[in-house]
């Protein structure tokens, strides 16, 4: 992979191709001063620049004036590179190559100012989450800048932004273990939890989240779990833990039910996080709990899977949240950092937070107090019928905006270009379950419904979207796909659980007590048969 900047061939050299900065002190006004100091432009992710330089009239005329290739930044070549690149004072910062190097390039021409890189040997091979990664963040108190990103074996890395060199005084020399000090016991070499975003600096605190393996293929409903930490930046001390899935005595302990609380996992923070320093706020949008098909293993609502949660930039604290999917069984992972906007409805000022969603529905809230900007609905949906699984009666649907992408799948969703070609469409699609948001994936069985059509994740992923403060416009990535979601019994007893026989993997048994707890109507055959179930 390559690194590339641009400029105009008419003789008006524009320089690096990110150019903004970080607002200080205000997270939803943009980047400033043609520099670009953390991922989303500011800690609101607007991804806005007032920049004019270029524009529709003058883009045509962009060449290139620089690459940086990153082949030789680790033991094979990077084939996926997915970071958005910092510059602050004329240096560009990333991470780039299959090892996750950090390197500091001169913005005008590509030189190489500095590199940085890591070889974690067994605990770097076996994390879920390899290569380059999104990025790193940058910090300044005016006297001092550093770098910090966190390396593939989930260990955050302070870096001096000037030489690469790690910063002795922060953790062990310059690096704190993720997998200590988390609450949990997790072996340095467990390849279910890591991260790949950056993670989010505000004042003097960074905020690190958590990913997983893909949801779709657990090895077992038996998981890492996904706390979220803030730290010191000098330091490296931590700071304070939130845990998204509660333990006893903490809020929302209640809504796991039959104590699996304690053996689920996942509900990590895998997406950018957001910050409002004026607030001393962050903004964490949550994934879902393991099992992103399956759930029997996790009765109850089970917070604070797939949430927006604000919690206190010092202590941590919940300050309030919403759950945009009760006992989520869709991948409905809450996937890229929520927008901060300032925002006029009805002539009064709300200081909002804007989430996109796998959904293609952006979810509005107040973010000082966590109440819809417009009112979202609670309202029924269909109870599917899988063996064991506990079904939400009701989910929320926002009533504005309306939603940027199609939500369900209907006959009226096929193609029609003849008469021919839309008879043989509905014939295929009678063989699945067609339905609307929430329509809850099926038992797969001949010679139908094989699968359920969703749009589950036909909107908005880790991209994210942006939001132009001048205009009050967001813009949002969405993909409209549609995807085949069923459920199919294991072919031999050797796939254990529900999980299992996707890929041909064995695992671990769950705990005795997940597998011969009773589960709320169901028989102890249809017991039998959910702990068996597979996804397909």
């Amino acid at each position: 992979m390559r690194v590339s900047t641009f400029v105009l061939h008419r003789g008006s050299t524009l320089g690096c191709l990110f150019l903004f900065a970080a607002a200080v002190g205000f997270a939803q006004t943009g980047a400033k001063n043609g520099e670009w100091r953390s991922y989303g432009g500011d800690l609101g992710h607007t991804r806005y620049s007032p920049l004019d330089q270029i524009n529709a009239g003058n883009f045509k005329d962009l060449e290139v004036a620089w690459h940086f290739k990153t082949d030789a930044l680790g033991p094979r070549p990077e084939y996926q590179f997915e970071g958005t690149p910092l510059m602050v004072h004329g240096v560009v910062y990333t991470t780039a190559g299959s090892r996750r190097a950090v390197v500091a390039l001169d913005g005008a021409t590509g030189e190489m100012l500095w590199m940085h890189s890591e070889n974690e040997g067994p605990r770097g091979a076996a994390a879920p989450r390899q290569l380059s990664g999104r990025g790193l963040a940058y910090w300044t108190d005016n006297r001092e800048e550093r770098i910090l990103y966190v390396t593939p074996g989930y260990r955050l890395v302070a870096l001096d932004a000037k030489t690469g060199v790690p910063v002795a005084g922060f953790g062990q020399n310059g690096a704190v273990d993720l997998k200590m000090d988390d609450d949990q016991e997790i072996d340095p070499l467990s390849p279910n939890i890591g991260l790949h975003s950056t993670p989010a600096v505000a004042k003097d605190v960074v905020i690190v989240g958590a990913a997983h393996r893909s949801g779709g293929v657990p090895r077992s409903y038996r998981n890492v779990k996904g706390y979220v930490r803030g730290f010191d930046v000098k330091t490296g001390k931590r700071l304070w833990i939130f845990h998204t899935i509660p333990r006893p005595g903490e809020f929302g302990i209640d809504s796991w039910q039959n104590d699996s609380w304690s053996y689920t996992g996942n509900t990590g923070v895998w997406g950018q996080i957001s910050v409002d320093e004026d607030l001393n706020t962050v903004y964490l949008p949550v994934e879902l709990s393991t099992g992103d098909y399956f759930g029997a293993h996790r009765p109850g609502n089970n917070l604070f899977s797939e949430t927006l949660v604000a919690v206190d930039l010092q202590t941590g604290q919940r300050k309030w949240h919403y759950q945009l999917v009760h006992h989520g069984i869709w991948d409905m992972d809450i996937p890229c950092a929520p927008i901060l906007a300032d925002l006029m409805v009805n002539g009064r000022a709300i200081k909002a937070v804007a989430q996109p969603t796998k959904q293609g529905i952006l979810y509005v809230f107040d973010r000082v107090t966590g109440q819809p900007v417009w009112p979202i609905e609670e309202r029924p949906v269909e109870k599917g019928d899988v063996p064991g699984e506990w079904y939400s009666p009701t989910q929320p649907i926002p009533t504005k905006p309306p939603a940027y992408e199609r939500t369900g799948v209907s006959l009226d969703d096929l193609i029609d270009f003849t008469p021919e070609l839309k008879a043989q469409a509905a014939a295929l699609a009678s063989k699945y379950k067609l339905g609307p948001m929430f329509t809850p994936p099926v038992v797969s069985k001949l010679p139908g419904p094989l699968a359920t059509l969703s749009r589950a994740q036909a909107g908005t992923n880790w991209f994210g979207g942006s939001f132009d403060p001048e205009t009050r416009t967001a813009y949002v990535f969405s993909t409209g796909s549609i995807g085949a979601y069923g459920l199919v019994l294991p072919p031999t007893r050797a796939c254990r659980t529900w999980n299992t026989c996707r890929g041909a993997r064995r695992a671990a048994r769950a705990p005795a007590a997940a597998r011969d707890r009773p589960r709320a109507g169901a028989g102890p055959a249809a017991r039998q048969r959910a702990a068996k179930a597979a996804v397909v």
